[in-house]
């Protein structure tokens, strides 16, 4: 049987119980994360983060998804006047 592995979050430096040889019991399984969540916490960090932190970081994610989104809209309704509209 695959014993359980002790680790600290590289982002809260928290500690919890990396269960790898036991996924579906391991902390992280209890939030759900698509693949572009994934795609952007691994870019940030390259080792496991804890529940806490991997709710953070997606919502820090969508967030930004949002204001990047919020910012594309409202320069369509602000620009300058004589400024060229982008395609």
């Amino acid at each position: 049987m695959c014993e359980h592995e002790r680790k600290y979050c590289p982002r809260c430096n928290g500690g919890f119980e990396c269960k790898v040889g036991s996924i579906l019991l391991c902390q992280c399984s209890a939030v759900e994360l698509s693949q572009e969540d994934h795609d952007y916490i691994s870019a940030r960090y390259a080792d496991c983060l804890c529940a806490n932190c991997l709710r953070e970081m997606k919502a820090e994610r969508h967030q930004r998804l949002f204001e990047d989104k919020l910012h594309k809209i409202s320069s369509l309704y602000f620009q300058k006047p004589g400024a060229a509209k982008k395609p």
